[in-house]
């Protein structure tokens, strides 16, 4: 069994892929998939958000909902507004985003690679989020979701890949959101043979996001083990890119009391472990070990001293030294997972979000991180080790809907 391998994709006819591709399911609440799928009767959220065709209110868990996206991938299809290719492909996905361009793989990854930990996890799942995705995909007798992955970079690889780009794209648009959705065929069967074993010659591949998805893949094989090893659900879809072309953005936090303190008294806390330091202008830390911090209208720098950095690879997370001197020693957030009392702000929303949210009276202090980089996350990974909630925030967002994997 091979590491990847092509597959014969669903997706939109040519000239409709604007018409269909949707955010991640996961991005967007009902609401937001609501109000987006508004007079598009043929965009994806119809499958990945189905409760947006029931009534307002309707739990997203609700059987029917699986019901009815399953309904709407058949009228899909019934349109032609989706085909399947008729043999197995690879499909190269750039995205761009502003100067930053990633050029990746689509193809189905294996799911034997994936329970045997080479393709490495960095996170827990929820079994909630796992039962969702199992009956979405068992609903629909498809993978419409795929899972982010990585690859350490080789330059053999990427120029692979990047030679394909030089020719017409079967996709090329914008969306809503100002990214760049571009995306190739391959049916070439001498490039699918040198694509395939050049991924099967790496040592792993690293989830980067879709941990609920890749696992309930995983039960979803389990399920129809009888199939045989080979079988369409043996593997699940994959978008592949090489780590050094990711992009992870800070993900910050804010928290809502200074635990019965004062500012003043909080902030005469925080020198056993940092050395605090007032800005002029909002704080984007400049490297590992740095952290923005607004507090009552004013900004400082905060940064660690180099004796309380570990070597664990996760315990030396920034997110991590900010749990482990910070918030759980001052201000008594000992479970972030689960404490109300902190939330965390993707830093697409810059740092101007937070300082809304401090300075109407919500939350009481902000904090911006240092990004977590792609090796960091790489070392948790290869250590078999968990990386701390919402330690990660990718941009740009796969695309749903541009490339989905059928299950025979």
């Amino acid at each position: 069994m091979t590491l990847i391998r092509p597959f014969a994709g669903l997706r939109p006819v040519d000239d409709r892929a604007a018409d269909v591709i949707a955010p991640p399911y996961d991005v967007l609440n009902s609401a937001e998939a609501r109000n987006l799928a508004q007079d598009r009767p043929w965009s994806f959220l119809h499958i990945s958000r189905a409760e947006i065709d029931l009534p307002e209110g309707t739990n997203p868990y609700n059987p029917l909902v699986y019901e009815t996206a399953a309904a709407n991938l058949a009228r899909m299809e019934t349109a032609g507004i989706l085909r399947r290719d008729s043999s197995p492909c690879y499909y190269v996905y750039q995205l761009v985003m502003g100067e930053h361009r990633q050029t990746g793989l689509v193809a189905v990854a294996s799911v034997s690679e994936y329970n045997s930990n080479r393709i490495r996890k960095h996170e827990f799942t929820r079994p909630d989020k796992e039962d969702d995705r199992v009956r979405q995909i068992e609903a629909l007798n498809a993978q419409t979701g795929p899972v982010l992955l990585a690859y350490r970079a080789q330059a053999s690889v990427d120029g692979l890949l990047e030679a394909v780009t030089h020719t017409q794209p079967v996709v090329d648009l914008v969306s809503d959101d100002g990214i760049g959705h571009r995306l190739w065929v391959i049916s070439d069967d001498a490039l699918i043979r040198r694509i395939s074993g050049a991924f099967d010659a790496m040592e792993a591949l690293y989830i980067a996001d879709g941990h609920h998805r890749s696992a309930a893949a995983s039960r979803v094989a389990a399920n129809r083990v009888g199939r045989g090893a080979d079988s369409s659900a043996a593997y699940f879809l994959a978008v592949i890119f090489p780590h050094d072309q990711m992009k992870i953005l800070d993900y910050n936090r804010v928290v809502r009391d200074l635990n019965g303190m004062s500012p003043e008294t909080f902030l005469a806390g925080l020198s056993d472990n940092f050395s605090v330091s007032p800005v002029s202008a909002a704080c984007h830390p400049a490297g590992p070990g740095e952290f923005g911090m607004y507090l009552a209208g004013q900004w400082y720098r905060l940064t660690i001293y180099p004796d309380r950095v570990p070597a664990d690879p996760v315990a030396r997370l920034d997110v991590s030294l900010l749990a482990d001197n910070l918030l759980a020693p001052v201000l008594g957030i000992t479970d972030p997972r689960r404490d109300q009392r902190i939330d965390f702000v993707g830093g697409i929303r810059g740092l101007g979000g937070l300082e809304r949210r401090v300075d109407s009276g919500e939350m009481q202090v902000a904090f911006s991180m240092y990004a977590t980089r792609m090796e960091d996350l790489m070392a948790v990974a290869d250590a078999g080790e968990v990386m701390p909630p919402k330690s990660t925030w990718f941009e740009p967002k796969l695309a749903d809907g541009l490339v989905s994997h059928v299950l025979d």
